[in-house]
């Protein structure tokens, strides 16, 4: 098992929680694990872009080389655009599709999306609103990841449990809407397989 993933996204977003969900759901499953040092501006606002390594072999660089991602895993949709060149041939981006416009000249998002919809493996959701939906746009981040488990060669009950780990400090109810967010997401990919992934 081997999967190279590029967190990307803006501040504020949630990139470390998914991080930290999929790191401790690899750790149950007795992986390995390196995650890169966030690079870019962690506060609100600012591009933050991660990379998280996982792999049932010793791993022995954090960084991901170009063309060598096997997932982009991207909160913002321009944000998705940006770290392209990591993606290995075979591999898929799982984009939000609701800009957060931090700069003045954002670029029309008819055309971020018609760049992503020329990629062969990538699944495009509207995270924001399915999050508005059941509840809170807080977890739009979660909603993303769930929409990227068919990707990830881990057990969604183990990334559930890392759901259950990180969020249950913060009560069962915060833990009951992250799982839904997180189960959403994952229904959302395998209802649309056939329109928005090409194999």
């Amino acid at each position: 098992m081997k999967c190279d993933i590029v967190l990307a996204g803006v501040g504020g977003q949630g990139i470390l929680s998914i991080a930290t969900v999929l790191g401790f759901a690899a750790l149950e499953n007795n992986l390995y694990l390196k995650q890169a040092e966030t690079h870019g501006m962690s506060q609100r606002g600012g591009a933050v872009q991660s990379y998280l390594r996982l792999s049932d072999k010793p791993i022995y660089s954090d960084l991901i080389p170009f063309g060598n991602a096997d997932l982009i895993l991207s909160v913002e949709p321009m944000e998705s655009l940006r770290y392209l060149p990591y993606l290995s041939p075979n591999g898929y981006v799982v984009t939000n599709t609701t800009p957060f416009k931090n700069i003045e000249n954002y670029p029309d998002i008819e055309d971020i999306m018609n760049e992503i919809k020329k990629l062969p493996r990538a699944v495009a959701i509207n995270a924001e609103a399915i999050a508005k939906e059941i509840g809170n746009s807080k977890v739009s981040n979660m909603v993303i990841l769930g929409a990227a488990i068919p990707f990830i060669d881990i057990a969604q009950e183990s990334i559930e449990n890392g759901i259950r780990e990180i969020f249950g400090r913060k009560g069962a109810d915060i833990v009951k809407l992250n799982l839904l967010a997180l189960r959403t997401g994952r229904t959302f990919t395998e209802e649309n397989k056939s329109v928005i992934l090409k194999y």
